[in-house]
Formats: C-alpha cells, sequence, structure tokens
C-alpha cells in the first residue's frame, strides 16, 4: 500500500510509526493459526468441563503435532485429508465425552438449583458447548451428526426430552 503523508510530517524526527512497523511485518500462514486456534480451543473444552484422561496431542497426526511448534508465518505442511483411523477414533471419542461433560454439566446444575446455562457459566454468554463440539467436528474431520446424534441422546438420559425433541 501507498501511504501519504503530509510534508510537516516528512521532516519529522524519532522512531518509526505504527503503521510502518506493522507493514514491514510478514505475512502470516493462516491455516495454521486457525490449527493453533484448534489446539486452543480443545485446551480450554477440557479445562472448562473438566475431562479426566484426555491427552490433547493425541488428537493429531505427527504433521498435526509439528505444526505447533513453527513460526506463524513459515508456511508448514498441515494434516491432508486422509487421517489415521486410529487418531479419527480417538477424536470422535473426544467429542463425544465433550456433549457429554456439557450435558452433565448443565443438567445437574439445573437440578441442584434451577438456574440456566448463562448462569452457569457466567463468562460464557451464549456459548453452547454441544454446538462447539459440531463446529470443532468439521475441522477434525468427524461427521456433524454423529456429534448431533450424541447430544440429542444424552438430553434424554438426562431426561431433558423437550430440548431433546428440538
Amino acid at each position: 500500500p501507498v501511504l501519504d503523508t503530509e510534508d510537516a510530517w516528512v521532516s519529522v524526527e524519532g522512531p518509526v510509526s505504527i503503521v510502518e512497523l506493522a507493514l514491514e511485518q510478514k505475512r502470516i500462514h493462516y491455516p495454521l493459526v486457525e490449527h493453533q486456534f484448534m489446539l486452543c480451543t480443545i485446551l480450554y473444552a477440557i479445562m472448562r468441563l473438566s475431562l479426566k484422561g484426555v491427552k490433547p496431542l493425541s488428537l493429531f497426526d505427527s504433521k498435526g503435532k509439528n505444526a505447533f511448534f513453527k513460526d506463524l508465518t513459515s508456511i508448514q505442511l498441515l494434516p491432508s485429508g486422509d487421517m489415521d483411523p486410529n487418531v479419527l477414533s480417538v477424536r470422535q471419542q473426544f467429542l463425544l465425552k465433550v456433549v457429554s461433560a456439557a450435558v452433565q454439566t448443565l443438567c445437574s446444575s439445573q437440578k441442584d438449583r434451577e438456574v440456566s446455562e448463562e448462569e452457569y457459566f457466567p463468562f460464557e454468554k451464549g456459548k453452547n458447548w454441544p454446538t462447539l463440539a459440531a463446529d470443532l467436528a468439521q475441522y477434525l474431520q468427524i461427521s456433524e451428526d454423529l456429534v448431533r446424534r450424541h447430544y440429542v441422546c444424552e438430553l434424554y438420559s438426562y431426561g431433558m426430552d423437550h430440548l431433546g425433541e428440538e
């Protein structure tokens, strides 16, 4: 981009402007940022829902694990469309655990004292964990329908039939 400056600013001495510094920065590799974001989302779900026995790096193949430790401006080999069936199985189990834990947390909080999901997760207004798990399924190459079906089954098993019908 061309930056037009006024004549008065041309003779000014001092540190480089923030705009010029920003333009000099290397461009990031966006798929690598998405890959990092996916790991952050997984870690947050593990922490927030108190999932035990989940190894976050086991959800990624060797290319995916190596990409976590590279500079965001570098072009890295990211996991391709062909995934190891064992990794897919671990991913599927993780997503189902997230849905189960979310429904269990919501139902137990509502039975203990009639509170809504927004009150139980005050910093996460509008965050619907089962929907987040379905969205994460796209990135993890797992069927969204499988996650949604599990969500409905969990709702029915906890006696929340009216939500399950929706």
